[in-house]
């Protein structure tokens, strides 16, 4: 099947350019990434929203069209690119895959990142105080998480194929590192050993790409 050119706007830590980054080593696909800083403002220069008004990475330029939103970039890249496959066949375990990964992107997440805790601070929050409540934040849903899957078996979350939502725990908990959150909840520290090892897994961390801090 031909491709379109891949060009993913991101940014080295954030999580949910992360997660694209390895959705697209597990398709096989090549692409080119642009990078913006957050720190320094870049997804708020005013080329960028022309592309995406949100102002977020990731957005995935395929083509001439863009998308924006990880889960829905994630989901194109699966419908396109089915082998191998992040969703399960059968409805009820495709819904119980979709639920976990929606947990970290739509619960966790949102509400630790780097907008709303610049927002916390202008409400006069000291640093400590921030960092605190990121870190209950993380931790209630990593919990949760682990509940959800408790009953799975295999080296994955939801058994012995890489699915969706280890594309989603894996950066979450790159992110609960960042805040010293603990994570060691049920499998969910072995499940990150097992994507370790996966070469797609491995090329996407923060720390190998190339706009990483020196």
């Amino acid at each position: 099947m031909a491709c379109e050119p891949l060009i993913l706007h991101g940014y080295w830590r954030s999580t949910a350019s992360w997660r694209v980054r390895i959705a697209l080593g597990l398709k096989g696909l090549e692409w080119e990434g642009k990078a913006h800083d957050l720190r320094a403002g870049d997804q708020r220069a005013s080329d960028y929203l022309a592309l995406n008004p949100q102002g977020f990475v990731p957005a995935l330029e395929v083509g001439d069209d863009l998308l924006t939103q990880s889960l829905a970039i994630i989901e194109y890249l699966d419908e396109l690119h089915p082998d191998p496959p992040l969703l399960p066949a059968e409805p009820l375990e495709r819904a119980k895959v979709r639920a976990f990964a929606q947990v970290i992107a739509c619960d966790i997440h949102p509400v630790q990142n780097l907008k709303v805790l610049k927002m916390l601070k202008k409400t006069g929050l000291d640093q400590a105080a921030i960092d605190a409540w990121a870190v209950q934040v993380i931790e209630q849903g990593l919990a949760a998480c682990s509940e959800l899957i408790a009953e799975n078996s295999g080296p994955f979350c939801f058994g012995d194929k890489v699915t969706l939502a280890d594309v989603l725990l894996v950066p979450q908990l790159g992110n609960a590192r960042r805040f010293g959150a603990r994570f060691d909840f049920g499998r969910i520290t072995e499940i990150e050993a097992a994507c370790a090892k996966l070469p797609a897994f491995a090329a996407a961390r923060p720390e190998n790409q190339p706009d990483a801090d020196a």
